[in-house]
């Protein structure tokens, strides 16, 4: 027992569950909803940017781009440039304005917008869409990283990272979320930093990598068999064959582009960040930012995965470790390289930085989505004169609940890769919120029965095109089927606007506040 306590990968687990925990207590006490859901709107630009960038590289970008790179080649590499157009965009068109509006929760935006708590329900509706969606791949990274390197079960992976999930939001809120998130970014590039050094060192130069990324066409993951290229691996006496590109078409690059793309801008735990920002010049700096580090982040998880790659094609790594890169969808190709680079140390700082990554994803989905039950739903319809007490109770209550259905779906996705989830759940937020807060910050035209549309059309024809495609002809068989849906939740909130035409009398009060340099420090 004390040999395992000793380990590496074991000790740097303990550490950064220490400060979670520790942060966690200093920052338990939320007097106020806005204590609670918003932090006190008291970040500044540095904290709040480095806790923008905690939430939005989740498992998809520190373990998720690394594995796409590994078994896709340049195609897994341009889901990383998408992600920077979407944070780019997020900083240009929505941060400023989103803090002047200034709220508890995103649908706090509909309703308000249109005085109209039908939004209010089918906004919340779609926060736990897309909050769901997004929650299962971090689940199941964690899960997968516990039983990989510490032998435990999945189905224990995903309780015990939902428990940690309920002390760490339910007891700290925003305060202790955004401490934690700022703190986990900063693990990871170091993690990150420590990989690429190892791997220049070692002699893994991008010149020597390159002919691996220009010779490669695919893995397709089979449990226990695998094949490279004509190169067969074989495991266990068996052996696997096969070739595929992720993206077999122009229209597939395209379709991918627009969801991953535009669905940053949906994300309701990314839009809630902007509210913890004291000013809109403060939120418009957070992004830029964020920007800036995941722009670095992006670039050393695409070469990781080219190295991870390049140290499997050449077979300089035990089979174990050759193993675990293409074991449970390619999810573990960072812990597995970070082992073949540096050892047990390295793979210990990798791991913990893992468990960052996914922690403060999490938490960002479990306060927005908390808001939307405790907030938009249980203050707004059923205690209508809550106090400040009870609605901070209720948030708490919340997060409880919503760790026993986000672990459910955990459940559901343990053979799935990381990075097609999440690509997934921005592809929901692109067809729903994305024409909504596009469209409700900067066309006047807009109304309560368009905004509804655009919600309810945008959710179902992403559900639809997810989980259906087979039902469709071929051509409109998309894996991130963002061309056809996104167009279809902004021309369902304009068609509809257009035909209803009840524009909110104060709209023009509501476009002033957005826009107006005035409301700069509201």
């Amino acid at each position: 027992m004390m040999q395992t306590l000793l380990e590496p990968k074991m000790i740097m687990t303990i550490l950064l569950m220490g400060t979670i925990v520790y942060i966690t207590y200093l920052t338990k006490r939320s007097a106020t909803a806005s204590d609670y859901f918003v932090g006190g709107r008291s970040f500044g630009w540095f904290t709040n940017g480095s806790a923008i960038g905690g939430d939005y590289l989740s498992a998809a970008t520190f373990l998720g781009i690394a594995g796409l790179t590994f078994q896709l080649g340049y195609d897994g590499a341009y889901y990383a440039f998408c992600f920077s157009i979407g944070l780019t965009l997020l900083a240009i068109f929505v941060a400023g304005p989103l803090r002047r509006f200034g709220a508890y929760t995103v649908a706090d935006f509909l309703a308000y917008r249109f005085h109209s708590k039908r939004a209010r329900v089918a906004a919340v509706a779609v926060v736990l869409a897309i909050s769901g969606f997004y929650a299962a791949p971090q689940l199941l990274g964690a899960a997968q990283i516990l039983s990989m390197f510490f032998g435990t079960t999945y189905e224990f992976g995903i309780i015990f990272t939902c428990s940690v999930m309920v002390f760490y939001v339910g007891v700290g809120g925003m305060k202790g979320t955004t401490i934690n998130q700022a703190l986990e970014l900063w693990i990871r590039l170091g993690a990150f930093i420590l990989m690429v050094a190892a791997a220049i060192y070692g002699g893994l130069h991008y010149d020597k990598i390159l002919a691996a990324i220009n010779d490669y066409t695919g893995i397709i993951p089979n449990t226990g068999q695998y094949a490279l290229d004509g190169k067969d691996v074989a495991f266990d006496g068996k052996t696997w064959t096969g070739t595929g590109n992720f993206f077999p078409s122009f229209w597939q690059t395209i379709s991918m582009t627009i969801g991953l793309s535009l669905g940053t801008i949906g994300l309701p735990h990314i839009l809630l960040r902007f509210y913890t920002n004291p000013s809109a010049k403060a939120a418009r700096k957070s992004a830029l930012m964020a920007i800036g580090i995941a722009s670095v982040f992006f670039f050393f998880a695409v070469y990781l995965g080219t190295v991870g790659r390049s140290i499997f094609l050449s077979g300089d790594a035990s089979e174990q470790v050759m193993k675990d890169m293409v074991a449970g969808g390619n999810n573990m190709v960072i812990p597995s390289t970070a082992q073949a680079l540096g050892g047990e140390w390295l793979l210990g700082l990798v791991i913990a930085g893992a468990f960052a990554a996914i922690f403060s994803n999490l938490s960002g989905l479990f306060i927005a989505s908390s808001g939307a039950l405790a907030h938009d739903l249980y203050a707004t319809f059923f205690r209508k004169n809550i106090s400040q007490k009870e609605r901070v109770l209720a948030g708490k209550v919340a997060i409880v609940i919503l760790g026993i259905l986000y672990g459910a779906l955990g459940l559901m996705v343990k053979d799935a890769s990381i990075g097609h989830l999440v690509a997934l759940a921005f592809t929901v937020a692109a067809s729903t919120f994305t024409p909504i807060f596009i469209l409700g910050i900067w066309w006047r035209g807009m109304t309560e029965k368009g905004a509804i549309a655009g919600l309810v059309i945008g959710l179902l024809a992403s559900m639809y095109m997810i989980f259906l495609p087979q039902t469709l002809p071929v051509f409109l068989q998309f894996k991130v089927p963002g061309i056809i849906t996104v167009p279809i939740g902004f021309l369902s909130v304009y068609i509809v606007s257009k035909l209803d035409r009840k524009v909110p009398a104060d709209v023009n009060d509501f476009m002033r506040k957005v826009h107006s340099k005035e409301s700069e420090a509201a």
